[in-house]
Order: C-alpha cells, then sequence, then structure tokens
C-alpha cells in the first residue's frame, strides 16, 4: 500500500465497541465488492465476561465468525495485521482508547467517531498522531469510504445507496467534506455527474479535527488514480485558507471542484452556530462568502451556489474524459446481498411456518398481555393471582369465587411440613451445597402417582363415574375388582374421621357455600361412607378433595365436557399442587441456608442393614 492510501482491499479494522448493525453494513459492503476476507478482523467489548467471544456475521447467505477482545491489546496481538482502529466509544473514553490505539505498534489509522471530545484532548492525539506518522479521522464523524475496498462503519448507509452510488467499485474523484451528513448525498451527486469516487472522507466538524481537509487533498493529489477533487468546506475556521495556499504554490495541480457552505449566515443573527463545533465565523475571514472568493480566487472551481455545485463537477469531468485523462473504468453487476429474514418479514418477502403456537401471552407490543388483558391493567386494578393463573391456565376472566378457590387451594398445598418426600429431597440438596433452582428441582421431581399425584387421579376417576352413571358403591367395587387400585384421594396415614383434616374441611367449606352446585362433591362424600365404615382413615384426603372440587368449579363455569377434558389432559390440576408446594419447598430451602446446614446424613438408626 502506497503512503496516499489510507486502505485498499485487503485492510482490516478493529472495531472498538460493539456495534453490530455497523459491523454488519461493513461485511455486506466486503461481499459487495468481492473482496477475498472481510475487513472486520476483531471487536473489542470491554464489558463483557469473557477474554474472547464470538460474534457471528453474514458473509452473503452465509456466516462468518467475528472474534470480540475485552482488550484492544489482546486484539492487536492476535490480528497484527489489523492496521485500522474505528472507535465507536463514547466521548467520556475517546481518548484514553484513541491514545491507544496511536501508541500500538500496528495501527495506523484510528477513526474516531464520538462527538464532543474535549478539544484539549483532541490536539493530544493530533500532537501523537503527527509524532508517529499516523492518520486521525475524526472526531465527530461518519467515518469514509474507498469505493471497492473498504468502508468504515456506518458510512454510506443501506446497500441500496451504495448500490446507486456506484461505491462498490473505484472511481477517479477524491472527495473530503467536513459535512459527514452531507456524504450520502455528494456520494451520489459525484455518480451522476463523473465515474464515481475513488475515495470519500468525512474529517467531522469539531474545530480541531484529526485530519484537515488539505491533509486528504493532499493525500489525493499525488495518487494517480485520482483525476479530480471535489471537497465541501462550512462556514467557520480558516482551514480552507490552507486549499488556498496550496493552490496558489503550486502543490494542487489536478481540478478541484469546492463549495464552502454557510452562505445563509449573513441573514441570520451574529454568533449563531451551524450544527458543528467549529461552524461558526468569528471574523471576516471566516465567513463562507470570504473562504469561496479566495478559493475562486485561487484558481478553485467555485459554483456561485451550492444548488450549481452538480453542474461544475459534470464540466469538469467531461473536460478531463476530453482530455483524455479519463480511463475507462471496469464496472461489474454486483453480487446480490440476501435480505436480513427480519427485514424480509417485514417487507413481506418470505413465508415461514412458525415452530410454536402460543394463545396465553404477548409480549410484542410496549405492554405485555395474558390472553388478551394488559400486564398494566391487571397491575393498575389489583388483581388477584387467582385472576391471573385464569388468564394464562385457562384463558379467562374467572369470576370472584373462582379466583379465592384457586388461591384456597394453593395456601393449602404451600407446606406439608419438612418430612414429605418433596420438602424433605429440597432440604437435603440445599444442605449439600446446592442452588435454590437445584433444591427446588429436586422436590418437584418427586411429585407424581404418590405424592401430589392423586389430584388428578381422583379427578379421572370420579369423573368418569359420573360419566358411566354410576352409584357410589358400584364405584368402589370397580375400583376393586376391575382397576384393581386404590381409591385415588381416599385414605390418609393419620387424619381419620374423629381426627379430620382441616384442610379438607375449609375447602368443603368454601364449595358448599359459594358453589351453586358440587356433584362430584357429593359422590366423593358418598364413596368416602363407605370407605370409612371398612376403615376409620379412609377419608376423602385434601388431594383428593383438590381434584374433585376442582371438577366442580369447572361445571359452575359452564365448561363444556370436551373443554373439562382438556383441562385435566394439560395437567392444570397437578399444576396447582407444583405451585402451591413449590412456595413451601422454596421455605425449607431458604431456612436451611439460613441455618448454614451442613451436609445431611441419614443416622444409621433409620436404617435397616440386611445381608
Amino acid at each position: 500500500m502506497e503512503d496516499y492510501d489510507l486502505f485498499d482491499r485487503s485492510t482490516q479494522a478493529i472495531i472498538y465497541g460493539f456495534q453490530q448493525r455497523a459491523i454488519q453494513r461493513m461485511i455486506d459492503f466486503d461481499f459487495l465488492c468481492k473482496r477475498e476476507t472481510p475487513s472486520v478482523a476483531a471487536v473489542i467489548r470491554p464489558t463483557q465476561g469473557a477474554a474472547v467471544s464470538y460474534h457471528k456475521a453474514f458473509w452473503g447467505s452465509k456466516e462468518v465468525v467475528v472474534p470480540v477482545y475485552k482488550t484492544l491489546q489482546m486484539a492487536i496481538k492476535k490480528h497484527p495485521n489489523a492496521d485500522v482502529m474505528i472507535n465507536f466509544s463514547s466521548f467520556r473514553s475517546a481518548f484514553p482508547t484513541s491514545k491507544e490505539a496511536l501508541e500500538s505498534d500496528t495501527i495506523r489509522t484510528v477513526v474516531i467517531i464520538a462527538e464532543g471530545v474535549p478539544e484539549r484532548q483532541s490536539r493530544h492525539l493530533i500532537k501523537i498522531a503527527e509524532e508517529k506518522n499516523k492518520r486521525i479521522i475524526g472526531p465527530a464523524t461518519v467515518g469514509g469510504i474507498k469505493a471497492g475496498a473498504f468502508k468504515i462503519g456506518n458510512t454510506a448507509g443501506t446497500t441500496e445507496n451504495i448500490i446507486l452510488s456506484k461505491l462498490y467499485r473505484p472511481g477517479s474523484v477524491g472527495f473530503v467534506s467536513k459535512s459527514g451528513g452531507l456524504s450520502n448525498e455528494m456520494n451520489f451527486m459525484i455518480s451522476t455527474c463523473t465515474d464515481g469516487i475513488y475515495e470519500g472522507i468525512a474529517i467531522g466538524g469539531d474545530r480541531y479535527p484529526g485530519s484537515r481537509l488539505i491533509d486528504h487533498i493532499m493525500r489525493y493529489e499525488v495518487n494517480p488514480k485520482i483525476k479530480m477533487l471535489v471537497s465541501l468546506g462550512e462556514i467557520g475556521g480558516k482551514d480552507e485558507y490552507a486549499i488556498v495556499d496550496a493552490l496558489k504554490s503550486g502543490k494542487i495541480t489536478k481540478p478541484l471542484v469546492i463549495w464552502v457552505a454557510g452562505t445563509a449566515a449573513k441573514i441570520l443573527p451574529s454568533g449563531l452556530q451551524f450544527g458543528h463545533a467549529g461552524a461558526m465565523a468569528g471574523s471576516d475571514m471566516e465567513t463562507a462568502e470570504a473562504k469561496n472568493k479566495a478559493l475562486r480566487d485561487a484558481g478553485a472551481i467555485v459554483p456561485g451556489s451550492y444548488e450549481d455545485l452538480d453542474k461544475k463537477i459534470r464540466e469538469t469531468f467531461d473536460k478531463l474524459k476530453q482530455e483524455g485523462k479519463i480511463e475507462p473504468i471496469e464496472d461489474f453487476e454486483p453480487p446480490k446481498i440476501p435480505v436480513n429474514f427480519n427485514d424480509a418479514i417485514r417487507l413481506g418477502l418470505v413465508r415461514r411456518p412458525t415452530d410454536v403456537i402460543v394463545t396465553i401471552s404477548d409480549d410484542r407490543g410496549d405492554v405485555p398481555t395474558f390472553a388478551g388483558v394488559g400486564l398494566d391493567t391487571i397491575i393498575r386494578d389489583n388483581k388477584s393471582i387467582g385472576y391471573v393463573i385464569g388468564l394464562l391456565w385457562f384463558k379467562r376472566e374467572l369470576p370472584e369465587f373462582a379466583q379465592e378457590f384457586i388461591e384456597i387451594v394453593i395456601k393449602l398445598t404451600a407446606d406439608h411440613g419438612p418430612a414429605v418426600s418433596g420438602a424433605h429431597n429440597a432440604i437435603i440438596t440445599a444442605r449439600a451445597g446446592k442452588d435454590l433452582m437445584s433444591a427446588l428441582a429436586s422436590g418437584i421431581l418427586t411429585i407424581g402417582p404418590r405424592f401430589g399425584g392423586a389430584i388428578s387421579d381422583a379427578a379421572k376417576y370420579v369423573r368418569d363415574a359420573l360419566q358411566k352413571g354410576m352409584k357410589p358403591q358400584e364405584f368402589v367395587k370397580y375400583m376393586k375388582d376391575v382397576a384393581k387400585i386404590n381409591i385415588p384421594g381416599i385414605g390418609h396415614r393419620i387424619k381419620s374421621v374423629q381426627n379430620p383434616d382441616v384442610r379438607v374441611q375449609l375447602l368443603k367449606e368454601f364449595v358448599f357455600k359459594n358453589f351453586p352446585k358440587h356433584p362430584h362433591l357429593d359422590f366423593a362424600l358418598e364413596v368416602e361412607k363407605i370407605t370409612t365404615a371398612k376403615r376409620n382413615n379412609l377419608i376423602l384426603n385434601v388431594d383428593g378433595c383438590i381434584g374433585i372440587t376442582f371438577l366442580d368449579l369447572l361445571e359452575n363455569l359452564d365448561y363444556t365436557p370436551e373443554e373439562i377434558e382438556d383441562v385435566i389432559y394439560s395437567e392444570a390440576l397437578n399444576g396447582l399442587f407444583v405451585l402451591g408446594r413449590s412456595i413451601g419447598m422454596m421455605g425449607h430451602v431458604f431456612d436451611q441456608k439460613r441455618q448454614r446446614a451442613g451436609l445431611y446424613r441419614q443416622p444409621w438408626d433409620e436404617i435397616l442393614f440386611s445381608s
């Protein structure tokens, strides 16, 4: 690479700051230009935990991996061929990160995107760059582009803009501007009036840019592939007078079309600043009119107004063609950049079948919804947990008695002491030093046919009996002789007719008081009379009572038989037990962790050793 070239088709950059869109746009440009390798060598993301991670980007329709490092030094060590750093860090950290890059052995060009970098810091960076013969573009720049070779960040906009402006292959024009905002317009203007841009740079609008208009113009002057120069200056400062001096001294020999923006300032209040920090005239010499006149007098091609700039560019290029100084450009059809999937969906270009159907919630909008009800409404109206469960489990706004029933069930099942298998397993796991989720999972995984599972089975068998029109006595006989299992939901190890389960009594009281009809509970209580006549502990237990009264709840909500079947099949009954019992299991885990309880070992005297 010649000294006058900052970039070529093999240039690779290190991106400081995880800018996914900019990274992809750079690589898309590389693909469009038919580069052999991506221009993004690595990314610096100082906030990541790992020393190295990886980011996937698209190279056409395929994917490539870009390494992401925690520090610049790691990236430099791993990628010594990367000689450009594009710095997306904020104005607060732009100085130390740019300084580190300038002081490195391998980085020769630093691009500073941030606005608001203190002028004292900018001057310090400029001094380092001059001492080490390095280049700075910015601060407050959108960057630049070398057509057909290398693009800085988001410069030149979308792929459509790049193709429209023919930036996928080099032209004959060297362009430099203070304004980044006008770069896209100028790229297109130059492409319509000439054979296109060879290189375009936006130096940024600060009072102390890292490189000046004249610096890039002189690079273009000695580049034999650049045949003419185009530049945009602006009101404020005296940088354009360096161009005037170079024109007068004959250092600039190529035709230069230039316009200094800000001629409207004369009709505006004095002291008004035009956007950029440097765009404010402090003396007559710094006005746009004075600079345009000085440039015109020195031999630059200066239009009468910005509206005539394209005409001057076209006239200048046509004259060079007539003189035989413009070589034909080898053009080609750039490859198509595949449309990003999300963009294709937005534009209606593809149909992709979904993988999952969700009917209970939607979090794509500003406010998540549960079964169509906004979460903000739920919170503001102080809706109950039972109401939320109704939306998410049954897709219905349940009446208050149904909400209260669900909350009673959750309270009744919240805990049954430390001895039952779920709580016991959670305690042992917690004492083994495992985390909350592991301890809770070990307890939940014991829920099944012998622990908690009777809820669903009790509902299933009682419902089946009622549908078949069985009498209670027939049902008991059927379970014994045909199903050959104990009746789910009947029987308790401790409780009996004389020592009833308070939880069952509370649930029955609520149902009798609030449910207009309760056929399943009535049937189960008749069955209980038969079973307790045989043994007084064969009572309706809490699991059975929950499952059976839940069926009555569905009856009172006017569920159809098919809908009731769906609820049972979905295991919503087991869900109530899991939800409730998880409260107690977590409580036991917290209890053990508060105590700093050590590893549990079952005592020998609780084990029968037998050979």
